[in-house]
């Protein structure tokens, strides 16, 4: 293998991660997610000769991954094959009475975060992910192709906007603050 072939394989391996969230993020249903893992792995091995090592590899990694999930998002139709976050099932099989209908009602609100999410535009999709992910306002700026100022109205705006979907719970709501 050749040195530029392995410095990709290299640097892909740390930070797959990314491509795993992004893809997650984008399609629930197991054979469309790893679908859409082998189309960003392949983008980006067609986008690595035009990488600027001077730059972050992640913040490059993200902005190809988000890009590609986007356009398979609008292209394919994604959204009609997610798989609905309210099916049943069972989390915390080991826990009692009293700890189970707690840990049901915390399940209930990350099922109702998890639909408002699903629910956004890819655009504020990838903006909110990169936000609890805990990038900077600059460099979700510079994943996104946005000014830092835009990253803030959007995100201020966003999280009202989920604060509002989300007011009969507001124990979920309060947490986006």
């Amino acid at each position: 293998m050749d040195a530029a072939r392995q410095r990709f394989a290299d640097l892909l391996d740390a930070h797959r991660g990314i491509v795993f969230k992004v893809a997650s993020t984008y399609c629930r249903h197991p054979d469309d997610r790893q679908d859409l893992v082998q189309e960003i792995a392949a983008q980006l091995w067609r986008a690595w000769p035009g990488y600027d090592s001077e730059r972050s590899f992640s913040t490059w990694m993200y902005r190809i991954a988000l890009n590609v999930a986007i356009s398979h998002v609008r292209s394919a139709g994604q959204r009609a094959s997610h798989v609905p976050l309210d099916e049943p099932h069972d989390p915390h099989p080991s826990l009692s009475v009293d700890d189970h209908s707690t840990a049901h009602e915390q399940d209930e609100r990350i099922a109702a975060l998890y639909a408002v999410i699903d629910s956004q535009p890819p655009l504020d999709r990838a903006l909110l992910m990169l936000w609890l992910d805990e990038r900077s306002q600059r460099e979700i700026a510079e994943v996104l192709g946005l000014s830092e100022s835009n990253v803030s109205t959007k995100l201020n705006r966003l999280k009202q906007r989920i604060r509002e979907q989300l007011s009969d719970n507001t124990s979920t709501a309060s947490d986006l603050s």
